[in-house]
């Protein structure tokens, strides 16, 4: 809601115009107008990204990978689920509109081959998971990392066309450090270091190519990013990190710090009024999880150092540990707290977790802490084990938290 003096000063300025703002009417100036004062990201009712793919989009998908359709076909299908996914986040109360990743098959792999340079490649295995492994999807290189027409800008106009007073469209993307980890995962470090013998030349050139996709965004309307990044989640699991490493030599204290390094490099120049985000997570698939442990390995560098404006953590069981990190997060970052779940179709108590939320004021004030699920609900196509009605009653839930703890 809008304060009424705003409106008042702006019709003032209307009459006081020498000449009518006759190219897009005054209506549609003011529209823009509360677009543009619009709070930046993250809200304290807020999502992470993903939604449950329809059966529809999956067997269309299944359907273009077997060449039983073709791509403008399929385009046509996604775009009208989209729009159908957005229309329901807005009937939903969300500030935060996405599309849902219907157009990926993966959280990460599929900006990754967007690349130019990167190609697209299947793994003997795929990541393992606590009692199941993916699909094997990867990449490998195929020669210098760019990032000039990037697929996604195109998939972030289509959404940012239905942004609203009321709104803003999100782009959702894995993190520079995702990649460069990606780039390294079992024996794609052959190939990667064939072309890339020099790790500082590897990694200026990710962090060009995302500062190309970054600007091309912004260009498109863009004005919130979120990087998704489940490396500093491997970095809380000292097991699951040593137990993925072929090179010994490979520390947490160096790769952390390497991550860091990169991740700030993409961040370089970006404008002031493009809210940034960092979503952390141990791994979301088909409603298991990959690693555990709490944020203490990474808090004082991510929390202290990452050039973001907050972070989605998820704090959804014990998995995640304590709350005690958050005394590390910089005084000008906000955190948005995951503790509804969405591995579990189950509703979590509303008072249990207000009284979650009063904990983590220990550390953090309230005014600087916001409330989501801990994920999104389908980081990749097979989506986590509950139904759409079940999902958006999980949203409702955290809608109706956040109107009792922060008044919204």
């Amino acid at each position: 809601m809008y304060n009424i003096n705003i409106l008042i000063f702006l019709y003032m300025l209307r009459l006081s115009y020498n000449k009518p703002i006759e190219f897009i009417g005054f209506t549609v100036y003011i529209r823009r107008i509360l677009i543009m004062s619009k709070q930046l990201a993250p809200f304290h009712f807020d999502i992470v990204g993903s939604f449950l793919r329809p059966a529809e989009l999956k067997e269309a998908r299944e359907a273009f990978t077997k060449g039983n359709i073709t791509k403008e076909e399929l385009t046509a299908v996604e775009d009208r689920l989209i729009t159908d996914l957005i229309q329901k986040q807005k009937a939903a109360g969300l500030p935060v509109i996405t599309d849902g990743e219907f157009r990926r098959a993966y959280w990460h792999l599929d900006f990754m081959w967007g690349f130019n340079g990167v190609k697209e490649i299947e793994l003997e295995h795929g990541y393992k998971f606590v009692g199941q492994e993916t699909a094997p999807g990867s990449l490998a290189l195929t020669g210098k990392i760019t990032g000039t027409n990037h697929p996604f800008v195109e998939h972030f106009k289509f959404v940012k066309q239905f942004e609203d007073e009321h709104t803003t469209a999100r782009q959702t993307i894995p993190a520079p450090s995702q990649f460069l980890a990606e780039l390294f995962r079992e024996d794609n470090g052959i190939t990667t270091r064939s072309l890339y013998p020099d790790l500082e030349e590897l990694i200026q050139d990710i962090a060009a190519a995302y500062r190309q996709v970054i600007k091309d965004l912004y260009e498109a309307g863009c004005r919130n990013i979120q990087f998704d990044d489940c490396t500093w989640g491997m970095c809380c699991d000292h097991a699951y990190w040593t137990g993925r490493q072929k090179d010994k030599s490979v520390t947490i204290e160096g790769e952390t710090a390497k991550y860091l390094r990169l991740n700030n490099l993409a961040l370089e120049g970006r404008p002031h009024d493009l809210a940034f985000t960092t979503h952390v997570c141990r791994g979301n698939y088909n409603s298991t999880w990959a690693a555990s442990g709490g944020y203490e390995p990474v808090a004082p560098i991510l929390f202290a150092k990452e050039n973001v404006d907050a972070y989605y953590l998820e704090f959804d069981d014990d998995r995640s540990g304590g709350f005690e990190p958050l005394r590390e997060v910089s005084p000008n970052k906000k955190v948005v707290l995951g503790l509804i779940t969405s591995k579990r179709p189950e509703l979590e108590d509303k008072e249990v977790i207000k009284e979650r939320i009063k904990e983590a004021t220990k550390y953090i004030p309230l005014d600087r802490l916001c409330l989501s699920p801990q994920c999104g609900f389908a980081s990749c196509e097979i989506g986590n084990q509950l139904t759409e009605e079940q999902q958006w009653a999980k949203l409702a839930l955290v809608k109706e938290i956040a109107h009792e703890v922060w008044g919204d």
